[in-house]
């Protein structure tokens, strides 16, 4: 029994990729070409700095060239993945505005929250609709 052919690749998918393989080209730019940016990292909210941020900084670019690759490639896991890194990106910015010296406290964060989980929100409900 042959595969079932795909029907063209949603437009929102295609943005989704590109948005990945975007934020993979600036992460390691970023990593790589600015010296004082390089040493921080921030891992669920917590800011992670020196040897650990180098260390760790690969993780990064490793989820957005998954991402990338995951979306363009239009696998299963791919969307609910990037709805859950969506929805992580909102929790630690909710964690980080009230830890941070940086931070604006967490009305502030609570807001930076809600607006990112409405980006997951609608990879999700994207998702749905075009299982229709």
């Amino acid at each position: 029994m042959s595969a079932p052919a795909r029907t063209s690749r949603p437009w929102w998918l295609t943005v989704l990729a590109v948005v990945c393989a975007a934020a993979f080209v600036i992460n390691v730019a970023r990593d790589l070409l600015f010296l004082e940016l390089r040493y921080t990292e921030v891992w669920f909210g917590f800011e992670v700095k020196g040897l650990a941020a180098l260390a760790t900084a690969p993780l990064h670019w490793l989820i957005f060239a998954v991402g990338a690759w995951a979306s363009w490639n239009r696998l299963p896991w791919a969307v609910p993945a990037a709805a859950a890194y969506v929805f992580y990106v909102a929790f630690s910015h909710l964690v980080w505005s009230e830890v941070s010296a940086n931070g604006r406290g967490w009305p502030i964060g609570l807001s930076q929250a809600a607006g990112i989980s409405l980006f997951g929100m609608l990879l999700l409900y994207s998702r749905r609709n075009e299982a229709r």
